[in-house]
């Protein structure tokens, strides 16, 4: 298997990001969202994040993006500017072979490196891989909202996972 690198992403990333996270849409309850999102919104994203100084990060092998990771604020209101919430979003054919690990270990150096006081991960509560990922590097549970979000017919826990930096 070779090499993985991480990067910045680029405008050129788009369509792959955005087939990553159309692929977590669809499949899965990573993402409570419906509908796919279109390359434009996805490039609106990718520059606001940008512009905004904020990481969208991106796993290459073999010159295909695999993943991508990227944080923004928590909550809107200035008391919470040094409090993030992070996702990372891996392609089907390359889970479990460590870029989410590498994704996740790089958002929080951008994060530590900027002043950020905590790390937020949102989980759907049956997304057992990635509380186990979390778990491993450090991650706390800090709360359970019991049916929050309603997908593929049925009621959906989130547990947010918190990491003092």
């Amino acid at each position: 298997m070779s090499e993985v690198t991480l990067r910045e992403a680029t405008r050129q990333d788009a369509p792959a990001i955005r087939t990553i996270y159309n692929h977590a849409i669809l499949h899965s309850t990573a993402v409570y969202e419906y509908d796919p999102v279109s390359l434009q919104e996805r490039e609106a994203w990718l520059t606001q994040r940008q512009g905004a100084g904020l990481p969208v990060l991106v796993a290459v092998q073999a010159g295909e993006v695999v993943g991508f990771g990227s944080y923004g604020p928590f909550r809107p209101r200035p008391a919470y500017s040094r409090s993030v919430e992070g996702s990372v979003y891996i392609h089907p054919d390359h889970v479990r072979h460590g870029h989410g690990t590498l994704l996740i270990h790089a958002l929080l150096e951008h994060a530590r490196a900027h002043g950020v006081h905590t790390f937020i991960g949102g989980v759907d509560a049956e997304n057992a891989a990635s509380l186990e990922l979390l778990e491993g590097l450090g991650f706390v549970q800090a709360g359970r909202m019991r049916e929050v979000g309603h997908k593929f017919g049925r009621w959906l826990d989130v547990i947010f996972m918190q990491l003092m930096l």
